[in-house]
């Protein structure tokens, strides 16, 4: 696509998100700082991140705690987000009340929204359906509104938002940008909250994954045609390697597995995952899955790229995940084979 002749301007925000070059800058500001001691410097400049895992989660449970002193112990600065925008943008692809494994549970949204209010952020809540067309009834339909009215946050329906063209800084596909709504190149951190899911194309779907969301169905169709046949693990990547600084808190409470991410069956895990490096993040939560990180094409493009997936560079907080592992089942596709892998495996 060729950007457009009139848009909101490019925002300064869009980052590198190469670890290489990030590691570079962050060491030398670092070290002249005298903090190279302290254990999250030190993974960001050797390419290394934090995880955080909690179990025996449920939506009636005290889970701001939870997100709170994840986010806390994966490097996260309450201070630091005083004053910023904070973009929440969960998952709701298809919501029916019938199927409510299928997206984000509004409990975990609202959780997340009182975390970040509470460290003097402005928190709003954004998504672009990918299969419906009807926002307002995605809303309605996953229970979101209603959650979204009793705690007084915003929603931005980015299928329909004013948009901006950003330069495409991952460049594994052809496009050479992409249009994103205000309120995402407006957003000072952007917080992807997927389901934890199987996918019947790329395996599966978590916080990179979940970012197919923030492209505007109003200028790539549904279900964001564009992307599709630009590569769906290249336009991942890309999203990825193009947006401002990400965070990720997984809803892995009620999963979906089989014929995911629409018509999969639930099955319950009853944890929480969440870090500052959304590679990280779901190669975690792969291996949580009983699948091989290595061999999800988005992941394998993502790594020591965007950030760590072997597991000897992802420091893990809270729960192990070699104690939680409960592999979930996978379609019988040709190009789905392979993907599990037994917990020795997993290692890496």
């Amino acid at each position: 696509m060729s950007p457009p002749t009139t848009t909101l301007a490019q925002p300064a925000m869009a980052s590198d998100n190469s670890v290489d070059r990030r590691t570079l800058l962050v060491g030398g500001s670092l070290a002249a700082a005298g903090l190279i001691g302290y254990p999250i410097v030190r993974d960001a400049i050797r390419g290394r991140a934090s995880v955080f895992i909690a179990r025996h989660q449920t939506y009636s449970g005290p889970i701001r705690r939870t997100i709170e002193d994840g986010l806390m112990l994966c490097g996260m600065e309450p201070a630091a987000l005083r004053g910023k925008r904070v973009l929440l943008k969960p998952n709701l692809v298809e919501p029916t009340r019938d199927i409510p494994h299928m997206t984000t549970h509004p409990a975990v949204i609202v959780a997340t929204a009182e975390v970040f209010r509470s460290w003097g952020a402005t928190v709003t809540v954004g998504e672009g359906p990918g299969h419906v067309r009807d926002t307002e009834m995605a809303l309605v339909e996953s229970g979101v509104q209603e959650a979204l009215d009793a705690a007084k946050l915003p929603f931005a329906d980015l299928n329909y938002e004013e948009v901006a063209w950003v330069k495409n800084r991952g460049r594994a596909s052809q496009l050479d940008g992409f249009f994103f709504p205000r309120s995402v190149v407006e957003a000072d951190l952007v917080v992807s909250m997927p389901k934890m899911k199987t996918h019947h194309w790329v395996g599966v779907t978590a916080a990179m994954k979940n970012l197919y969301g923030v492209i505007p169905g109003i200028k790539y169709g549904w279900p964001k045609n564009v992307l599709h046949h630009a590569g769906i693990p290249e336009t991942v990547f890309d999203i990825n390697a193009s947006l401002p600084k990400m965070v990720a808190v997984v809803d892995g409470i009620d999963c979906m597995e089989g014929d995911g991410p629409i018509l999969g069956s639930r099955k319950h895990m009853g944890v929480l995952a969440m870090g500052t490096s959304l590679p990280a993040v779901d190669a975690t939560v792969c291996r949580l899955m009983g699948i091989a990180p290595e061999r999800i094409s988005y992941l394998k493009l993502a790594a020591n790229r965007l950030g760590p997936i072997a597991d000897r560079f992802v420091r893990q907080q809270g729960e192990r995940w070699e104690t939680l592992v409960s592999p979930f089942q996978i379609l019988d596709k040709p190009h789905l084979q392979g993907l599990q892998a037994e917990i020795g495996e997993l290692v890496s």
